[in-house]
């Protein structure tokens, strides 16, 4: 995908932490679940799988332990064609891992988790080897990633830095975990600086509102556009998405249909995956929100996080 393109050895590289996903079989609280099933999760991860199953060559920077779930999810980053080269696996440290309960209306699903002093939270700068980062085209960045720890923020500026340096291209989409900052304030204020390094900012509505003060998808595209965002596009759940862009001005996509909504969690990485994908494919931002919000839409009619993403024969079936 990069001919004619600066040579590259990778389309897209992430980074960020892998967690052991355990879905609980049965609806209610965490605590009466008797059964789980075991799934990989991660919001670099899940947009690192769901753009290799669309045939782009992504390479994925972490750190796991040595235990069972870091063995159990190198194994399937590994499986799904991405490079994980640098990934370090430390027998001193552990794998971070989380629970999620079970719904059936519809709602948000309950996640606790089990990261704190995990290994990929020790990764810093010097985890950001420079030469592999910028054999990359596009980096995907999320705000995750900086929140895990001090040095895990450090080294995602790091990252930003690098490839804004280099001339590559640059998604970010805020992902707020509220309960890894320290406060409102300074989740706040992070994510809106490392905002300031990326080419498309992804953010959903509720995040957007928060950040940045403004109650409309207008407002909230212009905010990321003022502070030099060529594409903003603001996810509206049901409702599809508003863009505000350099080259094809603003919009709405509609959102496509489902039939019954199985879990939320995952979704917003599933549109990243759509609309990363198909600007870099050289197609226009329209369709590329038109991609995003569909298989946002089958991220959610699926238990797990990664279970929704297509194959790129799926894509081209649906005529996307």
């Amino acid at each position: 995908m990069s001919e004619g393109k600066i040579d590259t050895a990778f389309d897209v590289a992430l980074f960020g932490e892998a967690m052991l996903l355990l879905v609980a079989n049965e609806p209610g609280p965490l605590e009466h679940a008797t059964g789980f099933h075991k799934r990989t999760a991660g919001a670099e991860t899940n947009v690192a799988i769901g753009l290799a199953r669309l045939g782009l060559k992504v390479g994925w920077a972490s750190r796991l332990g040595t235990d069972s779930m870091g063995r159990s999810l190198l194994a399937t980053m590994q499986a799904e064609g991405i490079d994980c080269s640098h990934v370090t696996c430390d027998a001193t440290q552990r794998t971070g891992f989380q629970f999620k309960e079970r719904v059936t209306d519809g709602s948000d699903p309950k996640v606790e988790y089990h990261r704190k002093g995990s290994a990929a939270s020790q990764m810093g700068p010097a985890d950001v080897d420079e030469p592999w980062l910028r054999s990359a085209r596009h980096l995907h960045a999320t705000g995750v990633f900086a929140a895990i720890s001090e040095t895990s923020l450090q080294a995602a500026q790091r990252t930003l830095q690098v490839m804004r340096a280099a001339g590559r291209t640059i998604s970010f989409d805020p992902n707020l975990r509220p309960t890894l900052w320290s406060s409102p304030e300074v989740m706040r204020h992070q994510i809106n600086e490392l905002s300031r390094f990326a080419d498309w900012v992804l953010p959903g509505m509720e995040e957007g509102v928060f950040l940045t003060g403004e109650t409309s998808p207008e407002g909230v595209a212009g905010f990321y556009r003022a502070r030099g965002a060529k594409l903003v596009v603001v996810k509206l759940g049901a409702q599809g998405a508003y863009f505000d862009s350099d080259v094809a001005g603003t919009g709405h996509v509609a959102g496509f249909p489902v039939a019954e909504v199985v879990d939320t969690v995952g979704a917003g990485d599933g549109f990243a995956v759509g609309v990363i994908s198909a600007l870099l494919a050289g197609r226009s931002v329209p369709d590329a929100v038109r991609r995003g919000a569909w298989i946002g839409a089958r991220a959610v009619q699926v238990l797990g996080d990664t279970e929704g993403l297509p194959t790129r024969l799926e894509l081209e079936q649906a005529g996307l």
